[in-house]
């Protein structure tokens, strides 16, 4: 089935991580392969991060972090998304997340994490697998 709109993509940087450059990149690169992104901003909860992926019925959710604040965000992201009947949106990010942090985020729910230097053609192709895998619209 041919989709019917762009991928949309919520990027978000949780908590007090002012440190955004990593999550505009990532974001203009997502706009340039032609999804649809709404960048939050900085400072944002896990809450607000939710809310806006449930008002704008996105695909997928990105959280850039450098804080080493991953285990309490991604696992409180997850946990909303669950309450929120989420299952079929991807929750995926990148930052500074050692790589045991990382099994243990994706042990729990939380899809595949990109270290700094990924290249985004590898993140965009992975949404894309994904969603289109995983989303139907």
């Amino acid at each position: 089935m041919e989709k019917q709109r762009p991928i949309r993509v919520v990027v978000a940087k949780v908590g007090l991580d002012g440190h955004d450059r990593g999550a505009k990149v990532i974001a203009s690169a997502l706009r340039d392969a032609g999804m649809e992104v709404i960048y939050t901003g900085l400072r944002q909860t896990p809450e607000m991060v939710v809310q806006t992926a449930l008002q704008e019925d996105a695909d997928a959710i990105g959280i850039s972090i450098l804080s080493g604040a991953h285990n309490t965000v991604f696992t409180r992201i997850l946990d909303l998304m669950k309450q929120h009947n989420m299952q079929d949106v991807l929750l995926t990010g990148g930052g500074i997340i050692p790589d045991e942090d990382s099994k243990k985020l994706n042990d729990q729910g939380v899809s595949r994490l990109f270290p700094p230097g990924t290249e985004t053609s590898e993140i965009i192709e992975y949404i894309r697998s994904w969603v289109k895998e995983k989303r139907t619209f």
